[in-house]
């Protein structure tokens, strides 16, 4: 005969079987999910790569076409994870919308127009603004190679557009932990930008020079 104290053992043991069930399928559902995502974002981070490296030579057709990749990646990866806030915010899909919005933001500014904002690429506002100062560092490359053609007052133009981004983002003043490290991101920009002026300074000094030889006719040493 079945005792009282073995029905609540039984009724015990049951709920916390079914309680298990419960937090083991949430946990197998995550991890498949992680499974989809992590190689999307990986497939995201060098799809943006490659559309950035197209953009600095010159191929703005394949750039486009490569960003278009990667944001196909990056909605397979967050369509993935959104019903997994705490995978969704474990930090690797942070890093493929950064580096998607980096490509974007690139492409627009080199040719001096408006950078999509997070609403438009559908990413956090973190990972955007985040990318964007990385984007402004990536103009460093396109503004050197615009230098070394002698394209000085495009490169002037570049630089603005840096400084732009450098002195909108250092408005923001919270912690590490809301912003992703976006204080180390405009650490490292400020110092690209910093090395940057002091080329486009020099670019500029030696053009007015050497107009100034043949204004005057003289010669460029």
């Amino acid at each position: 005969m079945i005792s009282d104290a073995d029905d609540v053992a039984s009724t015990r043991r049951a709920a916390l079987d079914a309680q298990l069930a419960a937090i083991t399928g949430e946990m197998d559902g995550a991890n498949r999910a992680r499974e989809i995502a992590l190689p999307a974002c990986r497939r995201v981070i060098r799809c943006a790569g490659s559309s950035i490296r197209a953009i600095h030579q010159g191929d703005p057709a394949r750039a486009a076409g490569l960003a278009d990749e990667s944001e196909a990646e990056l909605r397979i990866a967050q369509k993935a994870l959104a019903p997994f806030p705490s995978i969704k915010y474990a930090g690797f899909l942070h890093d493929a919308e950064k580096e998607y919005v980096e490509a974007r933001a690139v492409a627009r500014l080199v040719v001096n127009e408006p950078v999509p904002g997070p609403d438009e690429l559908r990413v956090g506002g973190a990972a955007w603004m985040r990318g964007l100062a990385e984007a402004a560092s990536e103009l460093r490359r396109h503004l050197l190679d615009l230098l070394r053609g002698g394209a000085v007052e495009r490169s002037e133009s570049l630089l603005a557009a840096m400084q732009d981004v450098y002195d909108a983002l250092m408005v923001v003043d919270h912690p590490d932990a809301l912003t992703g490290g976006l204080r180390r991101t405009l650490d490292a920009l400020r110092a690209v930008l910093e090395r940057t002026r002091g080329d486009v300074t020099t670019s500029v000094l030696q053009v007015r020079l050497q107009q100034a030889l043949t204004e005057s006719g003289g010669q460029p040493r």
